[in-house]
C-alpha cells in the first residue's frame, strides 16, 4: 500500500458535487479511493455524476437513515447555504469526523457554530485550476486537527493540485486574493495581450491564438523549470536594447504592472476581508 493510499479515508461524504466538488471526485477516483468509500449529497445530479457514481459504485443521495457521521465529510456548497444546510449535516459530524470546508468566506468558527459537535475542522481555498488537476489550495486547520487527519487532508486536496499549510487563518484571505482569484487575472492579461495585437494590426482571431498560446506556453515552460525563478526566465529572453526589453520598460515603470498587481491584490484582499466579516 502507498503512502498515499494508507492516508485515504475509509469513509467519505462530499456535501456539493458542482464544478469543484466534481473535480475531487475525478480526482479521488483517480489516485485509488474506493467508490464504495464515498456518499454524495447533491440535490441537484447531473447526468455525468449519476454515471459516475453509478459505474464506481458510489452513494448517490442515500436515504437520511442510511447516513452515519464518516470519517471525513468535505462542505462544497455554496457559502450562502451553509446556514439552510447546517441542520441537515449535523447529524453527519461525531467526534472522530474531520470536516474540511472549501467555503469561501466561511471561517473555522463560522462551521464550528453551525456544526457544534466537529472538533477538527480544516478551512481550504482551492482555485479553478482544479478542474484539471493543476490546481493549488490554501489550508488552515483547527487546533484538535491531528497528524493523520493533515495526512487526509494532503491526500485529498492533493489529488487536485499542489497544497500549501498556513501557519494561520488569516492567511486565507490573501490566499483568495493571489491563487483564489489568480486565475481571473491571468485570463484577463490574455485578453489584453490579444487586443493590444489588434491595435498593432493583427487579425483578432489571430491575436487571440498568439496570445493564448503565449500565455499557455510560458506557464508549461514555468513549470517545467521550477530551479528557475520567473525574474530568471524573464531575463532569459530579453536582450539589452531589444524589443522585449523596450515593452518591459514600460510594464515595469513606477506606474507599471507592479503597483498595478498590488492594487489588484490588496482590492481582493479587502472584499474577501468584508465576505468573511
Amino acid at each position: 500500500m502507498s503512502v498515499t493510499a494508507k492516508a485515504l479515508p475509509a469513509s467519505l461524504t462530499l456535501v456539493g458535487a458542482g464544478r469543484m466538488g466534481s473535480a475531487m471526485l475525478s480526482g479521488w477516483l483517480a489516485m485509488g479511493l474506493r467508490g464504495g468509500a464515498i456518499t454524495i449529497l447533491e440535490p441537484a445530479p447531473h447526468a455525468d455524476l449519476a454515471a459516475t457514481c453509478a459505474a464506481n459504485g458510489i452513494a448517490l443521495n442515500p436515504p437520511a437513515d442510511k447516513l452515519a457521521p464518516p470519517e471525513v465529510l468535505i462542505l462544497a456548497v455554496k457559502p450562502q447555504m451553509l446556514d439552510s444546510a447546517a441542520g441537515s449535516l449535523t447529524p453527519l459530524t461525531g467526534p472522530n469526523t474531520l470536516v474540511i470546508s472549501i467555503l469561501a468566506g466561511k471561517r473555522i468558527a463560522d462551521v464550528a457554530a453551525r456544526l457544534p459537535a466537529a472538533g477538527a475542522i480544516v478551512r481550504a481555498m482551492p482555485n479553478t485550476p482544479a478542474a484539471i488537476g493543476r490546481g493549488i489550495t490554501g489550508v488552515a486547520a483547527s487546533e484538535a486537527v491531528t497528524a493523520r487527519q493533515r495526512a487526509m487532508t494532503d491526500a485529498l486536496l492533493g489529488a487536485v493540485g499542489a497544497v500549501e499549510w498556513l501557519d494561520s487563518e488569516g492567511l486565507i484571505d490573501a490566499v483568495t486574493a493571489v491563487s483564489g482569484s489568480g486565475p481571473a487575472y491571468i485570463f484577463y492579461l490574455t485578453e489584453a495581450l490579444a487586443k493590444a495585437g489588434e491595435a498593432a494590426g493583427l487579425p483578432a482571431d489571430l491575436a487571440m491564438r498568439l496570445a493564448r498560446a503565449t500565455v499557455e506556453g510560458s506557464g508549461e515552460l514555468m513549470r517545467q523549470s521550477p530551479e528557475l525563478p520567473p525574474a530568471q526566465l524573464r531575463e532569459n529572453v530579453t536582450s539589452p536594447g531589444g524589443t522585449t526589453a523596450a515593452a518591459l520598460a514600460v510594464l515595469m515603470a513606477s506606474d507599471g504592472l507592479d503597483p498595478l498587481m498590488r492594487d489588484a491584490v490588496a482590492a481582493a484582499l479587502r472584499r474577501a476581508g468584508e465576505l468573511s466579516g
